[in-house]
């Protein structure tokens, strides 16, 4: 399963929900990146200057730290990936990986919300979380590279029939409720 959406929609946290009712892993490549660019590796040292730019990291960059992640023996009886694809490259790099392992895309969840209700959410959460590849500038240009990258891939999961839209607005609660009753519908569906 993949959940996608714009930055500050609330991936991370409904990631955390859903897996932990679906008792899949949540693997989020923020923090994949946060992880490698904290022990200093290769990869995170690339990925930082990137980061903190408000750049998306270079598909190489991050299709090597994604597929090392998917590796990893928690993830073969399902997973929830936030944050990636990003971009038609890696939804077909992607693809190649989950082949690789016997494994597919079962569902694409694409939170939706309005780009200021996004700007003020990721404002707060500098505040209190000192982050510091969230500045005002650095967001609204991270909510354009969204907007303009990956409208092909939601485009594309859209085509393949897996992808479900829900409205990201609201109490955490209300947002995991709505979730949750679209996947009943899709099963109902199906």
């Amino acid at each position: 399963m993949l959940i996608i959406g714009p930055p500050g929609s609330g991936k991370g946290t409904q990631a955390e929900r859903i897996s932990g009712r679906l008792g899949i892993v949540a693997v989020s490549t923020g923090d994949i990146f946060r992880a490698n660019v904290k022990r200093g590796t290769p990869l995170g040292l690339v990925a930082r200057k990137y980061m903190d730019a408000g750049d998306f990291v270079p598909d190489n960059v991050t299709n090597n730290m994604v597929r090392e992640r998917l590796q990893e023996t928690d993830v073969h009886d399902g997973f929830m990936l936030d944050g990636y694809p990003r971009t038609v490259d890696q939804v077909d790099y992607l693809d190649r990986i989950l082949a690789a392992g016997g494994q597919k895309l079962n569902a694409v969840l694409q939170l939706t919300a309005d780009n200021e209700e996004l700007v003020g959410r990721m404002l707060h959460r500098a505040k209190e979380t000192a982050r510091s590849d969230d500045n005002e500038t650095v967001i609204r240009h991270r909510l354009d590279l969204y907007h303009e990258q990956t409208g092909a891939v939601v485009e594309q999961y859209e085509r393949r029939g897996i992808l479900t839209q829900v409205h990201g607005i609201g109490s955490i609660e209300q947002v995991t409720t709505r979730i949750f009753d679209s996947f009943d519908c899709l099963v109902q569906a199906s």
